[in-house]
């Protein structure tokens, strides 16, 4: 692979704490990420903002500003984990899809293409700017736009089961499955519009843990670790 897309949750940013950040993990991620750089593999990032807010779980607010709320907590999401990475060494960038003052640069394929050449890490975030759509699809998106090699999905759980297992302790995990089939047994990956963008465009998604030693890398470089689910 020459390009991914990395696609983290809040939540896992958060560690154990669950809300905010914890420094240690996003230390981490930054050392794993600049191993990828230094390998010559170009890196984009997309945060979802679930350590800050979850404003589907709300009732009393209006879905379209319950859904700017959490635009505005990727973007604050992306400040800080790219100034994280900037600490460790690495160029990084900020692209959303509408303004933020001077805080983040607007977002063009033509200057992702730039930075990416420039050997800086983009990240992607304020989702894709409009509500009713979730980072899921958003990274969906910025993968097929970037035209990315593949999405990689840091997740809490190690893998795709055929029902949760948190739920379900005798579900079995997929160490590979097709978008089709997650599409058939309506298998919550991703969310159902950007696994139909994924699979319309055969994009691949390697779906791992974040806790496991040297995750990102792992799945970036190919190995057996989480599950891949295959463009078809």
């Amino acid at each position: 692979m020459k390009r991914i897309l990395l696609k983290l949750s809040g939540e896992a940013l958060a560690g154990e704490k669950k809300t905010g950040f914890d420094e240690q993990v996003c230390l981490m991620v930054a050392g794993e990420v600049k191993e990828l750089l230094d390998k010559g593999l170009q890196v984009g990032i997309v945060i979802g903002g679930g350590n800050f807010w979850r404003g589907r779980d709300s009732e009393k607010i209006d879905r379209t500003k319950a859904d700017s709320i959490g635009m505005l907590a990727t973007v604050m999401n992306c400040i800080y984990v790219s100034e994280i990475f900037r600490s460790q060494g690495m160029m990084t960038n900020i692209l959303t899809p509408f303004e933020c003052g001077n805080m983040t640069k607007l977002y063009s394929k033509d200057r992702a293409n730039k930075y990416f050449s420039k050997g800086m890490v983009v990240f992607f975030a304020g989702g894709t700017g409009h509500p009713y759509f979730s980072t899921d699809t958003a990274t969906a998106l910025r993968a097929i736009e970037i035209e990315a090699d593949a999405i990689l999905l840091a997740k809490a759980v190690d893998g795709v089961y055929d029902q949760d297992p948190k739920i379900h302790p005798e579900a079995k995990k997929f160490p590979s499955i097709s978008l089709s089939e997650v599409l058939d047994r309506k298998l919550q990956v991703m969310d159902l519009s950007a696994t139909i963008m994924c699979l319309e465009n055969r994009m691949p998604l390697v779906v791992f843990p974040l806790s496991e030693d040297r995750a990102i890398i792992r799945a970036a470089s190919g190995e057996a670790i989480g599950t891949r689910v295959d463009a078809e």
